[in-house]
């Protein structure tokens, strides 16, 4: 058998051959490719900087080659998405390290220039020189998520441990370890103020003008000119026997790692953490949301939501909830009188779900509420109240019957059970008679007048829909009012769609009224076509041409059926067509009022159609602006739908088209908790890449005209704005998505965030 001894001499001579056919010193001109020659070796061959497997492609950093398990200890520009295979490094001759893609496109790796030389130490750390042979460059004073041996962490702002998104993806997640100015050491999550309310973690006592530090044998201790400070127990381990590592992780727990060298199969061990909770009772300790503020990605969810704004059959109510509180992001601020007056204002708001209400001032919030604290009585003594709304479905009356003893009194118990059952027999048959009587008087006589002269298309019995539904067996899809079947007609040579809306409300006969008559009279190849209806006593139900394709969902966010960017550009503009007549091609406007992807079909030659104009809402030709209860669908709704006596106008469909734009343009939806806070809201991510320039993130640096995308994302951020009055007309959007009319610079930032950052609704 191996003795360790033996076993370490080997592993060094093993390092030492590498090193001999490696290089240590890197000179200008020299090349890496991800496939072949990837990187640069150590001197031990322990450590390597170049390129390493992210996901479907490459990225570049600094990795221990030299053992079984390699592992990413520091990556470059790591919030870019990973390179193709084709793409090189270069060390080029006027002395910039630079990522060339395969179209030629250059990315410094590291800001520095006119380097002579560069190596990868047997530390961990990649050290550029100038002619002086000095240091003008090292990989140790730019750490990402990994603090190693010898390496030192500054009381530096701009200098901290950012956890990485997960264990394969290097790109900066939610935590940060910092090396504060008073010398503690703090967890944080990104984003955040260093302050005690969002900080998770420090240590007890700290060292001013310290640096966190570790050193050789894994002990982790702050340090400064005349103190040191320990953070970890100390160990004795042989040096060159163990490697260690310290690591912020992406579940916001920071853990020192160690490996032994002279195990064949070895792997890393956690040996310290400040954090002792598991993994698993991560939501147990400190506030609502866990030790780091997070319970789940992205902040507090609600267990169970509507998608839409009706909520019939729930009791709905503010509830204080005392001694807590949340990061105060609102989407609309007021002045009001008592905190009644604020619970009043969320509870008739359908996008507000929690309230903070001081001073006067309610702050309306969407979810998800981030970083949930108790409060600290010192820190949040400003009286703050905090307030959720609640959900709960209406009760049903139920009876009661009593127990009692004895068999007198239970003989008289099933008497009148039995009476009562007779009773109740008899009044159930006289209520349902009575309500169908009812129904069939508000079936025949609603508000919206049904009359042949309003329907083009055929008329079907409900027997023929049965029969060509196959008794309704092929469920194609739900909407807010009904359920869509598949059926075949003209002897099974022509699949159909039948809409089978519910009955006995009387708001959904006039919804059936209202598509009779609106998609009756409308022909056009972007809008889907009404083929027949049902109006066959108590049932209805519309029948339209059929979309093999599905919906627009179905076409863009599953990644196997993702179009290009051709046909991306192609169903905006047949979108935007489909829209643009039913506001300006019809004689009365139409607002469709739930323009989303889902009600956006597709057929086969990948042609968009509009669907489902249950919502909408006719405007006469004299009139521009209506008002009406709040419809749609959340992230789709336009802001003025939440604000109060506020006129819609057709400009809340245009506000949903550019939402949906966007989800054209990125092949995602407009709200992913599943990403990083930065990325999760996509019209604050979209115009954050507008601003920046780097607008290739949008697509996932997909290969597209850049032209054509700012041209899309420029219409798309023009349609979102706050101010109605701002946006762009259908018919505008239109000649700017087909390049007819020049696009200006979107007004800035300010002017979309506000919808989520705060404004005054009632000044």
């Amino acid at each position: 058998m191996m003795t360790p001894i033996s076993l370490f001499f080997l592993l060094s001579s093993i390092f030492t051959v590498k090193a001999q056919q490696g290089q240590s010193i890197v000179k200008p001109g020299s090349i890496l490719t991800p496939i072949t020659n990837s990187s640069w070796l150590s001197p031990s061959g322990l450590y390597a900087f170049g390129f390493y497997k992210q996901g479907n492609g490459f990225a570049v950093g600094v990795f221990l080659a030299g053992i079984t398990q390699k592992t990413v200890v520091w990556t470059a520009n790591r919030d870019n998405p990973p390179v193709s295979a084709e793409s090189t490094l270069n060390f080029t001759s006027d002395g910039r390290l630079v990522l060339q893609s395969a179209q030629g496109a250059e990315t410094s790796v590291a800001n520095f220039s006119s380097a002579s030389s560069a190596s990868m130490l047997d530390t961990g750390n990649f050290v550029v020189n100038n002619s002086d042979n000095q240091s003008i460059w090292e990989s140790f004073q730019h750490p990402t998520d990994t603090l190693l041996p010898t390496q030192r962490l500054l009381a530096d702002d701009f200098v901290v441990l950012k956890s990485s998104v997960s264990e394969s993806n290097q790109s900066t997640g939610r935590f940060r370890a910092v090396m504060q100015q008073n010398g503690y050491v703090a967890l944080y999550p990104v984003g955040t103020s260093l302050t005690m309310d969002y900080g998770y973690w420090s240590t007890s006592s700290g060292i001013p003008n310290g640096s966190l530090n570790l050193d050789d044998h894994g002990f982790l201790y702050v340090t400064n000119s005349s103190f040191n400070l320990p953070i970890s127990p100390s160990r004795n381990s042989a040096k060159g026997t163990v490697l260690y590592r310290l690591r912020m992780e992406d579940d916001g727990f920071l853990r020192l790692y160690s490996y032994n060298l002279q195990e064949q199969n070895g792997g890393w061990s956690i040996i310290w953490s400040p954090l002792n909770e598991p993994v698993v009772n991560i939501c147990s300790p400190r506030g609502l949301c866990g030790v780091n503020a997070f319970c789940v990605q992205g902040g507090c969810e609600r267990n169970s939501t509507t998608e839409n704004c009706d909520e019939k059959g729930m009791n709905t109510t503010m509830e204080e909830v005392p001694g807590i509180i949340w990061e105060n992001v609102t989407y609309s601020q007021s002045l009001l009188s008592t905190k009644q007056d604020c619970d009043d204002a969320c509870l008739q708001d359908c996008s507000c779900e929690a309230a903070l209400f001081n001073d006067r001032v309610c702050g309306k919030q969407k979810l998800p509420l981030k970083f949930v604290n108790f409060k600290i009585p010192y820190i949040d003594s400003n009286a703050t109240l905090a307030f959720i709304k609640v959900r709960t479905p209406t009760p049903s009356s139920e009876g009661t019957v009593t127990k009692k003893k004895g068999l007198d009194i239970l003989i008289i118990i099933v008497s009148l059970v039995a009476f009562a059952f007779i009773v109740l027999a008899i009044s159930g048959i006289a209520i349902y008679r009575s309500r169908i009587f009812a129904n069939e008087n508000i079936l025949n006589a609603g508000n919206v007048v049904l009359s042949d002269e309003d329907v083009g298309p055929r008329s079907f019995t409900y027997i023929e829909l049965e029969k060509i539904t196959d008794g309704f067996k092929d469920e194609l899809g739900r909407g807010s009012f009904g359920i869509v079947y598949k059926g075949t007609i003209e002897n099974g040579q022509k699949i159909i769609a039948v809409k089978r809306l519910e009955r006995l409300l009387v708001d959904r006969e006039r919804e059936f009224q209202t598509e009779m008559k609106v998609i009756g009279r409308i022909h056009h190849k972007n809008l889907i076509r009404l083929l027949g209806y049902c109006h066959d006593g108590p049932n209805r139900l519309l029948v339209y041409e059929y979309m093999c394709n599905g919906s627009l969902a179905d076409v863009l966010f599953k990644p196997e059926k993702k179009p290009s960017w051709d046909e991306r550009m192609g169903i905006a503009c047949n979108i935007a067509r489909g829209i643009l007549y039913l506001h300006e091609g019809c004689i009365e406007k139409i607002i469709h009022c739930d323009i989303k992807p889902q009600n956006i079909l597709m057929d086969e030659n990948m042609c968009a159609k509009i669907f489902d104009f249950g919502l909408a809402k006719l405007l006469k030709p004299d009139q521009s602006k209506t008002t009406t209860n709040i419809r749609g669908t959340r992230g789709y709704v336009a802001p003025e739908w939440h604000r109060l006596n506020c006129p819609v106008t057709v400009k809340v469909d245009v506000y949903s088209f550019g939402i949906v734009l966007l989800e054209i343009i990125s092949c995602r939806r407009c709200v992913d908790n599943n990403l990083s806070e930065e990325e999760a809201i996509l019209e604050e991510w979209s115009y954050r890449c507008f601003e920046c320039g780097e607008l290739g993130k949008l697509v996932n640096d997909e290969e597209v005209e850049m032209r054509q995308l700012e041209k899309m994302v420029k219409v798309a951020l023009w349609c979102i704005l706050y101010d109605p009055s701002l946006r762009l007309s259908m018919k505008k959007v239109l000649l700017m998505l087909e390049g007819t009319a020049d696009i200006p610079i979107p007004p800035n930032c300010s002017s979309i965030s506000q919808y989520y950052q705060g404004f005054g609704e009632n000044k």
